[in-house]
């Protein structure tokens, strides 16, 4: 395998080639460089660009590094107990008269290769994303919390609710000021309703593993489902769980936070949960009628309309 030219080597080549036509002293001139810097490369050059390539200035050898004694002594003692722990390993090497630090005997160690192989593990594969075919087919839920900076008055706590669609991108939001499965239940029986006036049917409902949609990690209520998940049967809606630390996969909720950090929070204030209700309904008719490319360049509303 070649190794690739770098522009400094394509210019010694060239000084090299002039220095062999007109001499070391004109090359030295034109090019700007000393005799002892043209001698040292006419010293490499072989005729071809990759004698001219800077070499490592590692040095071959260290007044402090280990000897041979010491290295055999180590690989014998090693060989001996391959399943003993570093610090016992280096005591019984004091034992017998080695006199370095334990970050020495760690690095000539691993520079002889003494240390077990890692367990190789599984390599994660993930599942193809599903794209869906039809509105409603399966819609994210999420919570954003309202950044603390944005409220005027420091002891209220406000949170947004988000639904997206995935196929159209149309979003629901809607203001409260807990984050609790009350809440989540009550913005379920809204955003149903909501969608339902648009023509849409809410099948299916992705949500991460949060104590507001679910108690599959609590200790003592796992058994018990939420008032979230209630709701979700009563309305005849299919839930559906991320997997647990990855919120990638409720990736179309969490790129819509984003943006609505870049273009609603951080130019807008709010003064109680009503002021953020009516600001928030605002950003949301915006942001559905803002172009997407994902929806070649068309508002999700318009798609949707489209599609109805």
């Amino acid at each position: 395998m070649s190794r690739s030219i770098t522009q400094d080597m394509a210019y010694r080549q060239s000084l090299m080639k002039y220095t062999e036509k007109y001499g070391v002293s004109r090359a030295g001139r034109k090019y700007n460089r000393s005799r002892s810097y043209i001698y040292f490369w006419k010293a490499r050059w072989d005729g071809t660009v990759q004698s001219l390539a800077c070499q490592s200035r590692r040095p071959h050898s260290h007044p402090n590094q280990h000897t041979q004694a010491e290295l055999k002594l180590i690989q014998d003692i090693r060989r001996r107990n391959p399943s003993l722990g570093m610090v016992e390993l280096w005591h019984r090497l004091r034992q017998r008269g080695y006199t370095r630090r334990p970050e020495s005997l760690f690095w000539v160690m691993r520079k002889l290769g003494l240390f077990p192989a890692p367990e190789k593990k599984k390599a994660y594969k993930p599942r193809p994303y599903e794209q869906m075919t039809y509105p409603s087919q399966r819609v994210q839920v999420d919570v954003k919390v309202v950044p603390r900076r944005c409220i005027a008055d420091h002891e209220l706590r406000l949170f947004q609710y988000t639904a997206i669609d995935e196929f159209t991108r149309l979003r629901f939001l809607a203001a409260y000021p807990e984050q609790s499965t009350y809440s989540s239940a009550d913005f379920l029986k809204r955003l149903f309703k909501w969608y339902a006036r648009r023509g849409i049917r809410v099948e299916c409902v992705q949500t991460d593993n949060g104590f507001e949609f679910t108690n599959r990690f609590s200790n003592s209520k796992r058994d018990i489902p939420t008032l979230f998940e209630a709701t979700a049967t009563e309305l005849g809606i299919c839930r559906k769980l991320i997997r647990p630390y990855t919120p990638r996969h409720n990736g179309k909720v969490e790129r819509s936070h984003r943006e609505d950090q870049k273009r609603f929070y951080s130019c807008h204030s709010f003064y109680s949960l009503d002021d953020f209700a009516k600001q928030l309904a605002v950003h949301n008719r915006r942001s559905n009628n803002f172009p997407m490319r994902p929806l070649h360049w068309r508002s999700p509303l318009e798609v949707t309309v489209q599609y109805v």
